[in-house]
């Protein structure tokens, strides 16, 4: 069993990344539980154009290494492995375990970082296609698909979100949905039917994604939920949009969550209902889930962290926590390490 530590830290990406940075900067020496896939869903993410501080745009995985990179050099602690239990306590000042395997870790607050993963098709080509054609999200995307015949998979507010925002920027939108009916609201239904470049087409599933002679994204093998009719749609580019899954199962029962699985928490805090806990990133967040939001929702629960650990009675405030206003203090130099005595006569 460990000591106890100031924070824990589960999940990367850019949520846990910058909650483990900041953490870092006020000498708490968090420990990361990064998982073994870290980086979260930037790492299957090819060029990334719209982040802040990369004109030139930035290829997803190196911008997670900068992320994890930097996060480090200030002294976070990374595990890449994942978390596999939680025992989060109920009252002011409780300590929290965490286990990796049979290993406990303990700490005194614990950020909540998981993310959240695409629903997917399971269809053949899927996997394959990702980052070549197969995409998740519009506003990370469209633009690589000016003037290009496109798809998109689904039938809720997301999916007519992602069909407008391609809209200006595809030749064609092909919108599939299994169903006649739509779960989307009137209103979103009704601007995607607006757009002249968008299409229905239903009662429709996507049976296979197929590459074309450049080992991109093709075309779509289509079929008829009520005829079993297939037809092939050449489409450059794919975005299937039928809704995320949030990795919250390792507190579900502990942590209160809404009834998509999402992590509730008191806004405009990124505190939940058990003390000491927080969370961040896309495992709260079903509204935005772009990389700068989760960023900042990190650096939230750092602060939030803080001020627990320096402002709760029943909690020891940690050694060399910057004095004053936390939020200013993350802007001070960082202190010079401290040397060994001089051993000279």
């Amino acid at each position: 069993m460990s000591e106890v530590e100031n924070v824990i830290i589960i999940g990367s990406g850019p949520a846990g990344y910058t909650a483990a940075l900041y953490t870092a900067r006020a000498n708490l020496h968090p420990l990361v539980l990064e998982g073994f896939a870290w980086g979260g869903l930037l790492q299957q993410t090819t060029d990334v154009e719209n982040y802040p501080g990369f004109p030139d745009g930035v290829m997803g995985p190196e911008m997670m290494q900068k992320f994890r990179d930097q996060a480090e050099r200030f002294g976070a602690r990374l595990l890449s492995d994942d978390a596999t239990r939680v025992q989060l306590a109920s009252e002011p000042g409780g300590v929290h375990s965490v286990w990796v395997g049979d290993t406990e870790h303990r700490a005194r607050t614990v950020i909540l970082a998981m993310g959240a993963e695409h629903k997917k098709l399971c269809i053949p080509g899927e996997t394959e296609l990702g980052g070549r054609g197969v995409s998740y999200c519009a506003t990370c995307d469209a633009a690589f698909f000016r003037d290009s015949q496109t798809l998109v998979v689904g039938g809720g507010d997301s999916a007519m979100e992602e069909a407008i925002f391609l809209s200006k920027f595809a030749a064609k939108v092909t919108l599939v949905h299994r169903r006649k009916e739509f779960r989307a609201s009137k209103i979103m239904l009704e601007r995607a039917r607006e757009k002249p470049n968008v299409e229905f087409l239903t009662p429709y599933t996507v049976r296979e994604f197929v590459a074309g002679e450049n080992g991109a994204l093709g075309r779509a093998t289509l079929t008829n939920v009520e005829t079993g009719e297939e037809r092939d749609v050449p489409v450059s580019g794919a975005f299937v949009a039928i809704g995320h899954e949030p990795q919250s199962a390792l507190v579900r029962g502990q942590v209160d969550l809404d009834e998509n699985g999402y992590v509730l928490t008191e806004d405009p805090s990124t505190r939940t209902n058990r003390p000491g806990v927080f969370a961040a990133g896309d495992v709260v967040d079903h509204t935005y889930r772009q990389a700068v939001t989760a960023a900042g929702t990190g650096c939230q629960a750092a602060l939030d962290a803080e001020w627990y650990l320096r402002d709760t009675p029943e909690v020891p405030t940690p050694e060399g926590m910057p004095e004053g206003d936390l939020a200013e203090a993350q802007w001070a130099p960082p202190r010079a390490p401290e040397r060994a005595p001089s051993t000279s006569a």
